[in-house]
């Protein structure tokens, strides 16, 4: 298991190799008689290739913000080549896996047309460039980028192109996580001790400390926890965002989307281990997110609270009471 999942294979993205996005075209025929008879959806494959970038101006920034995503902590790393504004040296790949395309790895496939948005974490509307600059400062535990620097000029440009590959007509499958069903019952840090060793310390280690690549400027497996890893007010910080994420990916070897090696349950005990703050350091702790109490995520553990709820319910569950308490308000909570 790895929660970067993306080997980095250069010749590969230099070469333009598709990253293959699934998309899902909802079919409204139904059986009038029988409902459940109604045929499934359709799927269709979509490749996004490289050799597509546009040979112009606008296509050199979409290069770029391709290369920042799969090599970012090169150009922009403590020891960048075009500027030092990440604090460790993850790579964004590492959690939007395939430059961002793959579905259900925190997929942005959207992102060009769903910003600006509101965001409960920040307790404001984001531009697209405040959420690139979001990642940077919590996950890269960096410094913000110029909103008119060349690299957010990329990124940005890089998002627009790969937003044009979506259909306008047909949602698409894996823009959001891969849903887990919550038990009865709390995550657990000791069973996902276990599990860790199983399925996670091949590629994490034993201290979490991942596995650099051979020049040292990223990972092939990233860091879970300490000083290199990712700040708690990250979303992989929170159990069910992370446990989604790493029942579509994780491990990376033995589980896909559609057909996932891990239980549930097993990601949000590997998830709640990964995430235990008792045992697992992590850079700027006190880094507090959620301006408006009454928006914070269910999994988000730092107080104060809108509801009756301790500190270790927020962080481990069981989240259904919780729910139910939400509901019972009229409310939907958020997770």
């Amino acid at each position: 298991m790895k929660i970067s999942v993306n080997r980095i294979v250069w010749t590969s993205f230099l070469t333009g190799i598709a990253a293959i996005i699934i998309y899902s075209c909802q079919t409204n025929a139904k059986s009038e008689s029988n409902p459940v008879d109604a045929k499934p959806p359709a799927t269709v494959l979509l490749a996004v290739d490289s050799a597509a970038i546009p040979g112009d101006k606008f296509g050199e920034a979409v290069k770029y913000g391709q290369e920042l995503m799969y090599r970012t902590a090169y150009y922009i790393g403590p020891e960048g080549i075009n500027g030092r504004y990440l604090g460790n040296r993850m790579n964004c790949t590492n959690c939007h896996q395939n430059g961002g395309t793959k579905p259900f790895s925190f997929n942005l496939m959207l992102s060009h047309e769903q910003y600006p948005q509101y965001r409960a974490r920040e307790g404001k509307v984001l531009t697209m460039a405040e959420r690139v600059n979001n990642c940077i400062n919590r996950p890269h535990n960096g410094k913000s980028l110029p909103l008119d620097s060349k690299e957010m000029v990329a990124f940005l440009a890089y998002f627009r192109w790969i937003n044009s590959f979506v259909p306008k007509d047909k949602p698409y499958k894996g823009g959001k996580n891969l849903e887990v069903e919550l038990p009865d019952v709390a995550a657990s840090p000791e069973r996902g001790a276990q599990l860790y060793v199983q399925h996670c310390e091949r590629c994490h280690g034993k201290d979490g400390e991942g596995i650099m690549t051979a020049d040292k400027n990223g990972y092939v497996y990233p860091p879970l926890w300490g000083p290199s890893g990712y700040q708690p007010g990250s979303s992989m910080h929170r159990i069910i965002k992370q446990a989604q994420w790493l029942k579509a990916n994780m491990p990376f070897d033995k589980a896909t989307w559609d057909k996932p090696f891990l239980t549930d349950g097993e990601a949000l005990d590997i998830a709640a281990f990964v995430n235990d703050d008792s045992r697992h350091p992590r850079p700027n702790p006190k880094m507090f997110d959620y301006p408006h109490i009454a928006e914070k995520a269910l999994d988000y553990d730092k107080g104060p609270f809108a509801d009756t709820f301790s500190v270790s319910a927020h962080k481990y569950g069981p989240y259904k009471p919780m729910i139910d308490y939400w509901k019972s308000k009229g409310q939907k909570p958020a997770y």
